[in-house]
């Protein structure tokens, strides 16, 4: 028989959710497992963004829609990049697509000819890399360090950039560090890619999710010449609960969104309608909600952080957006826990998975080793419970 797509080959699975569905079966199996695994929050949908839903329903709005999404979404989407970032988009230049993640795929599909380079600072969200290689080109990985706040600076990307670089990624908060890129920061990574003329693919999808009174600058904002060269990636899942609605949406010239609507077209067309309706009302709609959620995140973070850096041989920085925290592990290296030698964050979390009942996400699928993933969009209640656990497996296994 003839091979499989090499390039298929190639492609790891998410480890998220592979962590996401191993703890669910445990779960599903009558243990009792604390989940830290996926970025999902825990509140429901907004009650307006329901009713929103129902009434497309009511109204026979189930039909196909254009490729790249209604006009309503897209207005939606529009007003709210403006009113929240300060940029100007029109509709036209607006491409919705099923979640962030899809979003990215079809932006980096638009944009990656066969060997085009793309640069992706470490730790870098895991889909990132698999994405680029899926479109033909080659993930440029270039590795930030914790004591310098995770964060590529300007010149690191001009080191990495060659004639073959088409584009940057960066996820601005940062999934899976937690880290904000300031205005100033941002500007000076903006200079380098406007004057080696390469694209900006700008994340922001977790923008509503800043901590300390701390300013989320987007990369569009920074002055016309890096605004040709950005598309922004955003959407309804994380800001508004709405993860398995599968809507997101990206902003870009409206040369690149005619594009990505020809890709659309022929991939797998528009998200669901009614979705599409729901996130209109998101978008659109009261935003108080989106405020309640973030304070409970914050929160949530306080003690998360202060607990995790409370527990002898593992500690993290305090992460400024997003709900996630790296847990540092290196000092449990070379150990044995839960029967396993520990040589990284895959034995780390499967042995506190195991024998914990906990749930992390080894950060070897972010590019960083000697990490593992804990997301705070757990309750408070979960996030203690899940901390205590992890303090006493650490703490037995010590002994």
């Amino acid at each position: 028989m003839k091979e499989i797509s090499r390039a298929a080959l190639g492609v790891k699975p998410s480890s998220t959710l592979a962590v996401d569905t191993l703890a669910k079966r445990m779960i599903a199996d009558g243990l009792n497992v604390i989940n830290f695994g996926v970025g999902e929050p825990d509140f429901d949908t907004p009650e307006n963004i329901k009713r929103a839903a129902v009434r497309a329903i009511d109204g026979g709005k189930t039909k196909y829609t254009p490729a790249a999404g209604i006009d309503e979404l897209k207005k939606a989407a529009a007003g709210r990049l403006y009113a929240d970032c300060g940029v100007t988009y029109k509709p036209s230049e607006i491409v919705v697509a099923s979640g962030a993640k899809h979003s990215i795929f079809v932006v980096v599909s638009a944009l990656t000819n066969a060997g085009d380079e793309a640069v992706i600072p470490s730790p870098y969200w895991v889909t990132y890399p698999e994405i680029v290689k899926m479109a033909g080109g080659t993930p440029v990985i270039v590795r930030t360090e914790e004591r310098a706040g995770f964060k590529l600076t300007a010149a690191q990307l001009d080191r990495a950039i060659t004639p073959r670089t088409k584009f940057l990624i960066l996820n601005n908060p940062s999934n899976p560090t937690g880290m904000l890129y300031s205005r100033e920061e941002l500007l000076s990574l903006a200079e380098v890619c406007v004057s080696r003329d390469i694209y900006m693919i700008s994340d922001e999808i977790y923008y509503k999710m800043v901590y300390d009174g701390r300013e989320f600058v987007s990369a569009a904002s920074l002055g016309d010449e890096l605004k040709a060269r950005t598309i922004l990636i955003n959407g309804v899942s994380k800001s508004y609960a709405m993860t398995g609605w599968r809507v997101g949406y990206s902003a870009s010239s409206e040369e690149l969104a005619r594009v990505m609507g020809n890709y659309l077209s022929h991939s797998t067309f528009a998200p669901s309608t009614i979705s599409q309706y729901a996130a209109a009302e998101a978008l659109s709609g009261p935003q108080e909600s989106v405020e309640t959620m973030r304070q409970a995140f914050e929160q949530r973070r306080n003690y998360a952080v202060k607990r995790v850096n409370s527990i002898p041989g593992i500690s993290c920085i305090m992460p400024e957006g997003a709900f996630y925290v790296m847990i540092n592990i290196e000092k449990q290296l070379g150990k044995t826990l839960g029967g396993r030698v520990i040589n990284g964050g895959d034995d780390f979390a499967l042995a506190l998975l195991e024998r914990g009942r906990v749930a992390v996400v080894s950060c070897s699928g972010f590019g960083d080793p000697g990490f593992v993933r804990m997301s705070y969009a757990a309750g408070m209640d979960d996030i203690k419970e899940g901390l205590d656990r992890i303090e006493k497996f650490l703490s037995e296994e010590t002994e």
